[in-house]
Formats: structure tokens, C-alpha cells, sequence
């Protein structure tokens, strides 16, 4: 089966985590509005895949997955279907409803490393809501991120299987996805991570690691892996590293 990703053709942002899963199970996929229009792909097919879509089962925002008859909306919904089909969750229910606990709990903090920099509304410019962004972005550095690593760096500790992975002795997507924060934070706040990742050693090692897997340094070393940029879910304006 050859999987359709329809995600935004610019930005990283949520369809990476499906992305970084998809690269590690050597999918065979399509990336959907990344793809020229002249072959009938692009934004053109994205926008009117959304407006054609079964209205009772419509996405309510990219990214989405199609997978033969399936349209499958939310990231972590999308991690869910590919981690069972691909060797990237457990087998069994209470290890498949672990892993996707954690996923959850890592889009928790994309939320907040997003509302950072567009805290009172997405759809305001930031300049417009910078001294918001200034307050909220002090608290995530000081209160939120630490404890998000704190609660990680205790998952990955206290894993009776090991700390080399979040769930038991597997790689899971919820790794993954967890590799993703961290690189998208050190760009986001180079200067908060540099201070906040020397109390962290199992996430660092855990990012690392992956870094290194063969087909996950394939992907980031290919013009497949966008560079980070401020049009994304990870920003990196300097006052809010500060």
C-alpha cells in the first residue's frame, strides 16, 4: 500500500511526527502537496481533497493519512494506525494505550512550545502579540519545559525494560516523536536547552541514538527533511530565549 500524507508543503510542524514514522518503517509513501502540480499533486490536491472529503469523516485539519479506503486525522491518531501496522507499538493493548498516553502527552507540549510565540491567538501575527508571547514564553523556559522533562527523563528511568527506549525494549513512534521535540526546542531555544539538557542524560541519549538510526539519518541528511524555520510550530525568536 502506498500511503498519501496531506500536510502543509512549507513547515515541518505536525505532519513531521507522521513523517519521521513513516521514514523509519521504510513506508512506501507520497507527500502529497510537497509533490509538483503538474502531476496533479501540490496544494491544489490538498485543498481540494479537504473540500471533497466525506463530510461526516473530514479531517479537521492536516495532517491526515490516507491508507486505501482509510482517512485518518490528529497526529496521534495517525501514530496510533502506523505504529500497529508497522512494528512501532506494542503488541499488546496495555502497551499500545502506554505508548499512545505518552504521544498524547508530547502533543501536549508542542502546544505549549507553539503558544509561546502565538499566545493569544493563531491567527494574529506575533508582533502583535508580543508582549503576551514575552510572559508565556518565560513561563514554558521556567516552569513547563522542566517539567515535561522531568516527567520524561522519569518514564525513560524508571522503564523496567531499560532506559534505552520509552516503552519496554522497542523503538516506538512515541520516540520518535520525542526526538522531534527535542531537535525542534533546540531551535526553538538554543539557549534554555543548553542550560536545561545536562539534567536530562536519558533524553539526550535517547535523541541521539536516533539521530543514528540508518534510515532516520537518511531522511534528515535528504532534501525530504525541511530545515526548521519561523513559519513553523518551533520559532526561534532570540527575546524569547532570553
Amino acid at each position: 500500500m502506498r500511503y498519501e500524507l496531506y500536510y502543509w508543503p512549507n513547515i515541518q510542524g505536525r505532519g513531521e511526527f507522521v513523517r519521521l514514522a513513516l521514514e523509519e518503517a521504510d513506508a512506501d509513501y507520497v507527500d502529497v502537496a510537497r509533490r509538483a502540480e503538474s502531476s496533479g499533486m501540490g496544494m491544489p490536491a490538498l485543498m481540494r481533497f479537504m473540500e471533497e472529503a466525506d463530510v461526516v469523516h473530514v479531517p479537521f485539519a492536516p495532517p491526515y493519512l490516507k491508507a486505501g479506503d482509510l482517512i485518518i486525522g490528529q497526529t496521534a491518531n495517525i501514530l496510533l494506525f502506523l505504529g500497529t501496522r508497522h512494528g512501532l507499538a506494542p503488541d499488546d493493548e496495555a502497551g499500545r494505550l502506554w505508548t499512545h498516553q505518552l504521544q498524547l502527552t508530547i502533543a501536549d507540549l508542542v502546544t505549549e512550545a507553539h503558544d509561546t510565540h502565538h499566545p493569544v491567538g493563531s491567527g494574529l501575527y506575533y508582533r502583535e502579540q508580543k508582549p503576551e508571547a514575552l510572559r508565556r514564553a518565560a513561563d514554558f523556559r521556567e516552569a513547563r519545559l522542566p517539567k515535561f522533562f522531568d516527567y520524561f527523563e522519569t518514564v525513560l528511568e524508571c522503564n523496567p525494560d531499560g532506559d534505552a527506549h520509552l516503552v519496554g525494549n522497542m523503538l516506538t513512534y512515541a520516540d520518535l516523536s520525542l526526538f522531534q521535540v527535542i531537535a525542534g526546542l533546540r531551535y526553538a531555544f538554543p539557549r534554555a536547552m543548553r542550560q536545561l539538557e545536562p539534567g536530562y542524560p536519558l533524553l539526550v541519549a535517547l535523541h541521539d541514538r536516533l539521530a543514528g538510526r540508518p534510515r532516520i539519518k537518511r531522511y534528515l541528511n535528504s532534501a525530504r527533511r525541511l530545515p526548521f524555520n519561523n513559519d513553523d510550530v518551533f520559532r526561534h525568536y532570540k527575546e524569547l530565549d532570553a
